[in-house]
């Protein structure tokens, strides 16, 4: 027996109002300062209808993305001489979020190379991959299906911060986040209130797992796009007492005295490379692990791994009674992954001289910082976890071409009226001291 259809498959139709009874929420309950203004308490965001079911393609392209980000998220942490051994989690889904989320602002080369990297246009999939019309319709249909139950709750939230009187974003814009992705939209003063209010919204929206996504509001910065997530779901057959003993675990570091939990479970992966098991939650999501082999590295691994083979894996992980040790940890991931988007393919979003934002706003924008950070605790009962992902932008500035003069010679000056710019005095400076 095969672990068949763990991908879970989309309805046709999935409607803004759809988002709002399962697993999405624009987060407006949560308590803001007085310089902050919801934009949208009183304002009922038109309902889309998608026409096209989320296809095989989009599961490829979001994979293909995913498996993407987490090898150069990995890649990037083990290149730090103080992060390499730290552990990592990324959440595909909410920075996938976020970015369909500013795509719709974009134009140009900029929107091109956004649905390249996440739509795939030339991941091999023998198509020109998915614009961004197809893009906001998969991603809303996707998160409408994903379930959310008693025992395995899944909650998105997404919003947009505006500074108040700089930000200028454009209607159009902002209807469209508002109707795909639930976005609630705040103006507000962009000072150390604005700092709180975000932090409380993030934090209210991953369940208290994320509770300081900013640290403070970077200078010219005029606009955050904000995803968040929170998962809390219980082990289809939880660890009792009994199960839980004492155990070590071989860390990069040293060796560890840790709480080991035991199971049989009954799906097995091998993928000659590897081992693991699948562990189901009560309702709706899996834990998959994986252990690379004693001669395979963890950095080869990972480095080897592509979307295609993973799923491959999963679906076909075989039915066996598995004896599984899991330890219970808890672990915490903060990243700035400009660099990382930069090298799937996301450039000129982040140039202030290229990107092109015309359609999020007339003033010039671009992306200064990507922000991620994850929770995740795994213990007895089951998993509690929580992703953020925010999107700043700043404006680009004018580029001015630099001038000198210098006043070192006999030279001309007036003292004109400003309306008719008529001279009021009108001289010359021959000398100085004459």
């Amino acid at each position: 027996m095969k672990m068949k259809n763990l991908l879970k498959k989309f309805s046709a139709t999935a409607t803004a109002a759809a988002l709002l009874l399962g697993v999405s929420a624009c987060g407006g309950n949560a308590v803001m300062s007085e310089g902050t203004v919801d934009l949208m308490r009183d304002v009922k965001a038109d309902t889309i209808t998608n026409d096209v079911a989320p296809s095989d393609d989009f599961v490829r392209q979001a994979g293909a993305f995913s498996l993407e980000l987490f090898k150069r998220s990995f890649a990037a942490q083990q290149a730090k001489d103080d992060s390499e051994d730290k552990s990592l989690m990324v959440s595909p889904l909410s920075v996938m979020l976020v970015l369909s989320m500013t795509a719709n602002g974009a134009g140009g080369e900029t929107l091109a190379q956004m649905e390249k990297a996440l739509g795939g246009l030339d991941a091999g999939v023998g198509k020109a991959g998915l614009n961004l019309d197809e893009l906001n319709g998969y991603m809303s249909a996707y998160s409408a299906s994903l379930p959310s139950h008693e025992k395995a709750k899944l909650s998105i939230a997404n919003s947009i911060w505006l500074h108040n009187g700089k930000a200028n974003a454009k209607e159009d814009f902002l209807k469209t986040n508002a109707a795909y992705y639930n976005a609630g939209v705040y103006s507000a003063n962009f000072d150390q209130d604005t700092v709180r209010d975000i932090n409380n919204w993030v934090s209210q929206n991953t369940d208290g797992t994320i509770e300081n996504m900013l640290d403070e509001i970077s200078e010219n910065a005029v606009m955050y796009l904000i995803n968040a997530i929170a998962f809390d779901a219980e082990w289809k057959c939880v660890y009792t007492k009994d199960n839980v003993r004492k155990g070590e675990f071989n860390g990069t570091l040293s060796r560890q005295s840790v709480d080991m939990m035991h199971s049989s479970e009954e799906f097995y992966i091998d993928d000659g490379r590897a081992t693991g098991f699948i562990k189901p939650y009560a309702s709706g999501y899996s834990f998959a692990a994986i252990l690379p082999n004693e001669d395979v590295s963890i950095g080869d691994y990972v480095d080897s791994m592509n979307w295609s083979e993973f799923a491959q894996v999963i679906d076909g992980a075989d039915n066996y009674q598995v004896q599984t040790v899991l330890p219970k940890f808890k672990a915490e991931y903060s990243a700035e992954i400009n660099d990382t988007l930069k090298a799937m393919g996301i450039e000129n979003a982040f140039d202030p001289q290229k990107a092109d934002f015309s359609k999020m706003s007339e003033n010039g924008l671009y992306i200064s910082r990507v922000l991620h950070k994850t929770f995740i605790n795994v213990d007895e009962q089951g998993t509690r976890a929580g992703a953020a992902s925010s999107v700043e932008l700043k404006e680009t500035g004018l580029v001015i071409e630099t001038k000198n003069v210098v006043l070192d010679r006999p030279f001309v000056y007036a003292i004109i009226e400003n309306e008719t710019k008529l001279p009021i005095f009108i001289g010359t400076v021959m000398n100085v001291n004459s």
